[in-house]
């Protein structure tokens, strides 16, 4: 049995410790990407400034401090690529990364991330071998999964960390409050664990209404009570978290001693009462959208009055225009809705109308009388061309949902090419905050 228990691994590495050991069969592989089937036979792809990735990550890093980050790189980093998104954010000083699936973990293991990467989710016992073998820090709530990675440190003969989720209000998952003094005994009780965190997580944080308020307090102070009878046990982990981005701004009482953002590292705050509390608390602070989603023209035809490009000719051209076709469409995560709801893309830094249905591999724009519009013209669909810029919030209003569902339904199709890469801070591990 190993001696040396491997604990607080979150603390040890901000500290600048070694992260966490990657077996020798898996090396650094090409950045942009996870597990994604990208194509380079078309010209479109996502252009991921990392840049403003670290940047992201120290605006709000100094501004939860003394609270510490950690960075939520689920779902491919949001649509901006793990790996690379992974990097950044610990360059910008984030101490450790966060993600939903084993799967996931594994895939920045591969890519040779190191660090803490904290596992959001319990996870079955088909994948409880590959997340202990990869040094990913898991979250327990229930008894049979504790017991599942307990089972696993023994067979290892390692002491493992382990976070434990409460159930403040989410309801989606977590341990009861009534099962919480139950599942931390057991959590003591273990030589072969050891209870590096205590969490819970924020159902309406961005919520403006007072009922989103008090229902915010409530379920701190649920958890607060939690905290209460372990301090007064002596037995508080080193890391206790509740705040996303939305809680991290808008409840500073919520930031505890670290703090989970995931759509703020990517240039987005969830909602006008967090971008007002951002505004209140650090009016000088901005933050940058670090995903531009560009293409260039194809193909250009011009055609007479009335004309009605595309499936279901749905719409006449107002007048003879020159219409330009675009290779991206819904089957890379632009949706037909764009369409009926106005969407315009940027070319030569001007919007354009769609002139017809987006179908699933390209799009058809309306470029009035512009004869200058040419083949290999640059394509803006998300991002700043000149002057102009639209963004993922635009996109989220005219289609009536949010824009992380924007952000993380850009397809596999797309390649996630990346710019401005951080400097090699010692293999990816995080400089001290400024």
């Amino acid at each position: 049995m190993a001696e040396k228990a491997e604990k607080n691994v979150f603390k040890l590495f901000r500290a600048g410790m070694k992260g966490p050991v990657m077996s020798d069969l898996f090396s650094a592989e090409p950045e942009g990407g996870g597990t994604m089937a990208q194509g380079t036979s078309r010209p479109a792809w996502a252009e991921i400034d990392l840049a403003a990735i670290t940047h992201n990550t120290k605006v709000l890093a100094q501004l939860v401090r003394p609270a510490q980050l950690c960075a939520v790189v689920k779902a491919n980093g949001y649509g901006h690529g793990a790996a690379a998104v992974a990097r950044a954010a610990l360059a910008g000083g984030a101490i450790g990364l966060a993600v939903a699936l084993v799967d996931e973990g594994v895939d920045l293991r591969r890519r040779g991330v190191r660090g803490p990467v904290l596992l959001l989710s319990e996870c079955g016992a088909e994948a409880v071998d590959a997340a202990m073998a990869n040094n990913l820090t898991p979250t327990v709530y229930t008894a049979e999964g504790l017991e599942l990675f307990s089972a696993a440190a023994r067979q290892l003969g390692q002491r493992k960390p382990v976070h434990v989720k409460v159930d403040t209000g989410m309801h989606r998952v977590g341990a009861p409050l009534a099962e919480v003094p139950a599942l931390l005994r057991a959590v003591a009780d273990d030589p072969l664990l050891v209870f590096e965190g205590l969490w819970t997580h924020l159902a309406v944080a961005d919520g403006d209404s007072d009922d989103d308020r008090t229902f915010t307090h409530r379920q701190l102070a649920a958890f607060d009570t939690v905290l209460t009878d372990l301090d007064r046990a002596k037995a508080l982990p080193d890391l206790v978290h509740a705040a996303n981005t939305a809680g991290a701004i808008a409840y500073p009482a919520g930031r505890y001693n670290m703090v989970r953002c995931g759509l703020g590292l990517y240039g987005y705050l969830p909602g006008p009462a967090v971008t007002a509390a951002l505004g209140a608390a650090a009016p000088d602070v901005t933050l940058q959208p670090a995903l531009t989603l560009r293409a260039q023209v194809t193909s250009v035809r011009t055609l007479e009055e009335g004309a009605r490009p595309s499936y279901g000719r749905l719409r006449p051209l107002p007048g003879r225009s020159v219409v330009a076709t675009v290779p991206l469409g819904y089957a890379d995560g632009v949706p037909r809705a764009l369409f009926a709801q106005g969407y315009s893309v940027l070319i030569g830094g001007r919007r354009r109308p769609l002139a017809g249905m987006v179908t699933m591999d390209q799009i058809v724009v309306d470029c009035g009388d512009d004869a200058s519009v040419r083949p290999g013209d640059d394509v803006v669909l998300l991002g700043r061309q000149g002057d102009e810029e639209i963004t993922a919030d635009e996109w989220a209003n005219l289609l009536g949902t949010i824009s992380y569902e924007v952000l993380c339904g850009i397809g596999p199709r797309v390649p996630r090419v990346v710019v401005n890469a951080p400097e090699p801070t010692g293999g990816s591990m995080s400089p001290p905050l400024p």
